[in-house]
Formats: structure tokens, C-alpha cells, sequence
């Protein structure tokens, strides 16, 4: 379900907007437009929809107009033209009793600078947001000291930011945000001011938060393998444009143009791929129909000497190699009664990175499962071809 709608949203700084607009409409350039009217395009055009529950990352480099497209979704700026809808209602045209209403009960932000007040404890910095919405005191503590438990930071409830770290200044500014209970969380390049460990941390801690709360999150970031991360979704941005939408597999195994292209290059795939991505299909034998004679039957054909064993809904049952089916075949045995049981089996959203231990020394396919059906297998050449950087090997994985 739509949580988050945004159609046609355009930002103009400066004047001749009317001008500036209308060359929008004919898809004319940023900085033509720049040239002929003086003004500036923060956002150009955008539309897409953010999912209840999903973290929607928007990226970009410097002057992509990623933190000016989060500044227009709790309208702390005004957009030029478009629609901002949450929950069906578009924000962009509310008055401020109304936008107050939903910043106070639907949105929270949280700031890259943490922005914290310095002279109140982790606990009133905690609970400032309720405060403001004139939640009693006793309420607003149990929250809050609630939130900075998820956080695992109620140990330093009485302490003031000047004894935290960086990083631990950043989970009291997202504890902060997320005792409000808001039903959309923003964070602006969140994690950018930390160091690299300290930062990855945070985003471990944001994903375990994640799965017990589920939030709409919209995260801005510039950094590429952050946003490969965290995020369920990704809208890649230039110069105000929104380029490509998808998840992080489909941006990096099919860029919509050059500009992705030239933007994920660097990436290393093996520790976004997954083995749904390069899995190819199994040979298998239906061991509820098939007979050794049709086993052996299509081994010689395929050229191979196993096939995996499923049941009528391809279950996973086993693997049969040659030797079996003639054994069956030889002493008038089922299928059921040869096949070995011991499968190596990984889940399809198993990332190629992780895949590359098991498979270096197996003596087989390694099967991919969805639960307990078989959706095909991971070879090991599969995992060759995905750990190369070409654009011929890229090709070979959208198989």
C-alpha cells in the first residue's frame, strides 16, 4: 500500500517560475533553464510512491536535489508545483494548523547534525518531541526512556550529549524521532558525519529497529553502497531529476542509462547479488512419477550424472545421481528409497558474497530454495561470472 505519493513535484528557486515551468514541460535542460530565466531547478518533475513499511533511499551526488526533495515532503519548503500525498491527503495544499498536525503525529525527522540541545539530559532530549505536544510528564519519560531502551541507551539517560559520541548522539536523535511513534521517519544523510565503522553500525542498528517497528523510512544519502544497504527501494537523482527506481538488484543489473551505469560501475555486486540473480534452472526428477529408467533416461540426454529430487509441487526432496538410478533400476527399487536426502541447500536472497565460501569446495550445485521448494541452482561459474566487473559478465547475470 501507498504510504507516500508524489506527482509532478517541482521546485524552482528564484524568479520567473511561470517561465521556468513551462520549459520543465518541454523537458528542456537544468541549466538552459538556468541560462534563460535566472532560476534555479531543485526538483524537476518527480514522481514515484514510497510503500508502508519500506526504506525508500533517495541518492544522489552534491546538487542532485535529494535534500531539497526531503525538505518538500514535510513541507518544510514549499513546492513550486505537484502533489505530496500521505495517506491520500496532499500536503502541499494544507494549511499550517493541518501540516502542524501531521509533523506532530505522522512525520519525524532526523537532522545529520544530530541536533541535540546540549544543556538537557539524553532523557529530556528524548522526550522533547512529546513535550512539545503536551503529552503529561510521566507518559513522555515512560516513552521515552522506552525508546532509548530499543536504542540500548538507557543507561545514559541522565548524561548530557557532550559525554556521547558521535554515534551514540545519532541513535539518541533517532530514539528521539521514534518516541514521537511517528508512521513516516526522514533522515537527511543521517549517518554521513560518522566514521566508517561507527556508521555501518548505525545502519545494522537501523535495520534491527526496522524489523520490530516497521516505519515508512525515506533516507537520504550520496553514498552508494549505504543506500545498497539499508534501502528496499532506491530513486537515484541528477540535477533534480530522478533517474531510475528500484531495488538495489535491478538498479545495478539494469541501469535505465549511462548516468547509472557510469554510477554503480565501481560497485562490488558480489555483496548486493543474491543467488536468485544468478541461479540457473535445475535438471530435477519427479520422484512421485518417475522411475529409475526415466531418471537414467534424462541424465544421458542432459549429459549430466545427478539430478535434484522434487516432489509434484517441487518440494525439495534429495539429489539422484546415475549410480543410484541404477541401483534402483537393478534391485526394483523406488526413487524415494535411493535418493540422497542430504541437499545443500541456500535461500534465494543469499548474497553472492556468502555464496562463494560454500560453493568453493562443494562437489555440486548448491540449491536454491524458497522455503522448501526448489527455484534453481548456483553453479559454480554463476559465481565467477558475478564476481568479474565487466559489462559481458553484468550481461550473463540478467539470465
Amino acid at each position: 500500500m501507498s504510504k507516500v505519493k508524489v506527482e509532478h513535484l517541482t521546485k524552482i528557486f528564484g524568479k520567473k517560475h511561470q517561465q521556468a515551468l513551462a520549459m520543465i514541460q518541454e523537458n528542456r535542460d537544468k541549466n538552459e533553464i538556468l541560462a534563460q530565466t535566472g532560476a534555479t531547478v531543485g526538483v524537476y518533475d518527480a514522481s514515484f510512491e514510497v510503500n508502508e513499511g519500506e526504506i525508500f533511499v533517495i541518492m544522489g551526488l552534491s546538487g542532485s536535489g535529494k535534500s531539497t526533495m526531503i525538505r518538500l515532503l514535510n513541507r518544510l519548503i514549499d513546492p513550486t508545483s505537484g502533489e505530496i500525498y500521505i495517506d491520500g491527503e496532499d500536503i502541499a495544499k494544507m494549511d499550517k494548523e493541518a501540516l502542524r498536525e501531521v509533523r506532530r503525529h505522522k512525520i519525524n525527522m532526523v537532522f545529520q547534525n544530530f541536533g541535540l540541545f546540549p544543556h538537557r539530559t539524553i532523557l529530556e532530549n528524548t522526550e522533547y518531541g512529546l513535550e512539545v505536544r503536551g503529552v503529561p510528564k510521566a507518559e513522555r519519560q515512560a516513552k521515552a526512556e522506552n525508546a532509548l531502551e530499543n536504542s540500548g541507551l538507557l543507561t545514559f539517560k541522565d548524561q548530557y550529549p557532550s559525554q556521547l559520541s558521535g554515534g551514540m548522539q545519532q541513535r539518541v536523535g533517532l530514539a528521539r524521532a521514534l518516541a514521537n511513534d511517528p508512521e513516516i521517519l526522514l533522515m537527511d544523510e543521517a549517518f554521513s558525519a560518522l566514521d566508517p565503522l561507527i556508521r555501518r553500525e548505525m545502519q545494522d542498528e537501523l535495520l534491527d529497529l526496522q524489523s520490530n517497528v516497521q516505519k515508512t523510512i525515506i533516507f537520504i544519502t550520496h553514498d552508494l553502497n549505504e543506500a545498497l544497504r539499508i534501502g528496499d527501494r532506491i530513486a537515484l537523482m541528477k540535477d533534480g531529476q530522478i533517474m531510475q527506481i528500484g531495488t538495489g538488484e535491478e538498479i545495478l543489473t539494469h541501469p535505465a542509462n549511462q548516468y547509472v551505469r557510469d554510477f554503480v560501475e565501481d560497485v562490488d555486486r558480489s555483496k548486493v547479488l543474491t543467488a536468485q540473480n544468478i541461479m540457473v534452472p535445475a535438471l530435477t526428477t519427479n520422484i512421485e512419477v518417475d522411475g529409475p529408467n526415466v531418471a537414467l533416461n534424462r541424465m544421458r540426454k542432459e549429459e549430466v550424472s545427478m539430478l535434484l529430487a522434487v516432489d509434484r509441487k517441487r518440494k525439495l526432496k534429495g539429489s539422484l545421481t546415475a549410480d543410484k538410478a541404477l541401483e534402483a533400476r537393478k534391485n526394483n527399487l523406488t526413487l524415494k528409497e535411493v535418493i540422497d536426502k542430504n541437499v545443500r541447500r541456500i535461500p534465494k536472497d543469499m548474497l553472492v558474497t556468502d555464496i562463494f565460501n560454500l560453493i568453493f569446495d562443494s562437489p555440486a550445485p548448491l540449491a536454491v530454495v524458497e522455503g522448501d521448494r526448489l527455484v534453481g541452482v548456483v553453479i559454480r561459474g554463476s559465481v565467477l561470472e558475478a564476481l568479474a566487473d565487466t559489462e559481458t559478465e553484468e550481461v550473463k547475470l540478467n539470465v
